[in-house]
């Protein structure tokens, strides 16, 4: 099992990183096989709560900026897409309709296309900073950039200028990878780490379960919370007989202006709490760290402070699963930033890159559901009394809200799994049990979700609120476990934990390109659907393709290693 990755030290390591899974553990080494189960850790039990604490908040960012506005995209653009022609008499005929909700859906690709592929251009070049200059400059440049953007897009009236703001918030958010390599160097001892492993994926879930609710409900706040910005509203003290006059002027911008403010608390935190952990740079200290350390002195005066937690050597922290006796006795010259020595080239191992392929895979389909299934519910329904089993057409008509609080209400679902389920289900069937599982589950949602339409305009409610519940819940709970065992089989091929931040750099480099290339292909085959009187169109040609395609390869995956 062991190979080569730095013949200059003469060093031997195994394959393997910071964050392996449980069973890739066991088979590691007789030291790991008597280690702690992951559920045997506790929450509470995690060390350096505080800067965990502190990154987790940085990690809201994406989310926040990223998927605020799926819940009302499609009225967003519809306000600031200028009118077709042929629409401009007032036409409100079918064909209309349907080339409008065509139009919209393009045009609503792009916006959604932008962010992730800005994040792929600075991807690897924020992982390859962070690995030279530290990680802490890389997390709290990107969060002052995202407050400005997202303050920028919320006061935006143009396309065009949505669209600029919306790059630049994606030009911010490429040092995700980064904040996934600081948790492995925050949490070192392996006991801990497939719990605290779990901890961004479940504050981005988190994240983005607050952000649908927060920008379906406070969009349009003149409607929606009349009775704050409505004509009666509280906060309407000039009497206007329309509502709050910024609300009906920018009514896209409370969501967006609720995103900068807790991003700047998350900013605050970050700039006065969180600590370098570049192991060439580790204590190093500035004037954010020298303030936030007064200010911690200050109240320790007045509320006494707990021990802090002491990392103390044993054979459980360790980075491929050996003993450190072990490692200093085949490594005598390593030192902890010999790993910088790796060359470049020698970071992409056949491993690394079939977990990049895997990796990239899943954002291709899910950032398209994300971006494809608002639009679906927000479109109108359509007369399908002749429809076929394949050929129908129209949406759910629903309003932003109501997809806010639907999405919303099934990702608290995701939390809990993630919380309760995932770390069992993965101590037992391995994170490659648990991926497979994820992955047999998008294309059976996949294939049943178009078919809402039909239940549309039946009259009865109650069955089209089931199956919509059905395929949310479904599509939740395969990215809730999907999303934590990618991250975990990228890390584990790792050839060293200082060349974490390049992979993952490279990771998120890949997936923000998916994300981006996801969204707009959706786009433009759901519209050319809705021309075509075919709804299901992009869910069987795309959605199911690259899920069908995602699984296949997770067996190739499997083959490699044998």
């Amino acid at each position: 099992m062991g190979r080569e990755v730095n013949e200059e030290a003469g060093a031997s390591v195994s394959s393997g990183s910071d964050l392996p899974d449980l069973a890739s553990i066991e088979r590691t080494s007789p030291a790991a096989a008597s280690a702690p189960k992951a559920t045997d850790v506790r929450w509470r039990d995690l060390p350096n709560k505080d800067q965990l604490f502190i990154l987790s908040l940085c990690r809201l960012s994406e989310p926040l900026s990223n998927v605020c506005l799926l819940p009302y995209i499609f009225y967003l653009v519809r306000s600031v897409l200028p009118p077709p022609a042929a629409s401009s008499d007032g036409d409100q005929s079918p064909e209309a309709t349907d080339a409008a909700a065509a139009r919209i859906s393009e045009f609503s690709g792009l916006l959604v296309a932008a962010f992730p592929l800005a994040q792929f251009v600075v991807s690897l070049p924020w992982g390859r900073l962070s690995d030279k200059h530290g990680r802490r400059l890389s997390i709290v440049g990107g969060l002052a950039i995202s407050v400005i953007a997202n303050v920028g897009f919320g006061f935006s009236r143009s396309f065009g200028a949505l669209l600029f703001w919306r790059i630049l918030a994606g030009l911010a958010n490429g040092n995700v990878g980064i904040m996934r390599t600081v948790t492995a160097e925050v949490v070192r001892e392996r006991k801990y780490q497939t719990k605290a492993f779990l901890l961004l994926p479940l504050v981005f879930n988190a994240g983005m379960v607050a952000s649908l609710a927060l920008g379906g409900c406070l969009a349009e706040p003149v409607v929606n919370l009349a009775w704050l910005f409505g004509p009666q509203g509280v906060l309407n003290t000039s009497g206007n007989p329309d509502g709050v006059a910024w609300a009906l002027e920018y009514p896209y911008a409370l969501p967006a202006l609720l995103n900068a403010a807790l991003l700047g608390i998350s900013l605050l935190l970050a700039v006065t709490g969180l600590r370098e952990t570049l192991p060439a740079k580790e204590g190093q200290s500035d004037v954010g760290l020298r303030t936030g350390a007064a200010i911690v002195r200050w109240i320790g005066r007045i509320r006494p402070r707990r021990p802090e937690y002491i990392r103390i050597e044993s054979s459980e922290d360790t980075f491929l699963g050996q003993a450190q006796a072990e490692i200093n006795k085949h490594a005598p010259s390593i030192t902890r930033t010999g790993g910088h020595n790796i060359p470049f080239r020698s970071i992409w191992t056949r491993r690394v890159l079939c977990a990049l392929v895997s990796f990239g895979l899943l954002p291709l389909h899910n950032s398209a559901f994300m971006h494809i299934f608002p639009v679906y519910l927000s479109s109108p329904p359509a007369d399908n009394s002749e429809a076929t089993f394949f050929a129908f057409a129209g949406g759910l008509g629903l309003r932003s809200s109501t997809i806010g609080i639907w999405l919303s209400t099934f990702g608290v679902c995701g939390i809990l799994l993630q919380l309760f389920i995932y770390p069992r289900l993965q101590a037992r069937i391995g994170t490659r049990g648990v991926f497979r599982i994820a992955l047999f589950l998008f294309p059976i949602t996949y294939v049943a979700a178009p078919y809402l339409s039909l239940l549309a305009g039946s009259g009865e409610d109650g069955p089209r609120w089931a199956f919509l519940g059905l395929v949310i819940c479904a599509q939740i709970m395969a990215r809730t476990m999907a999303i934590p065992s990618t991250v975990i089989l990228l890390t584990e091929p790792a050839p060293s934990k200082t060349v974490l931040g390049t992979i993952h750099g490279a990771g998120n480099m890949l997936a923000s390109l998916a994300r981006a290339v996801g969204p707009a292909i959706g786009g433009y085959v759901f519209a050319l659907g809705v021309e075509e009187g075919a709804i299901g169109l992009v869910w069987w040609l795309y959605l199911v393709a690259i899920a069908l395609c995602a699984l296949a390869w997770s067996y190739i995956m499997d083959r490699d290693e044998t």
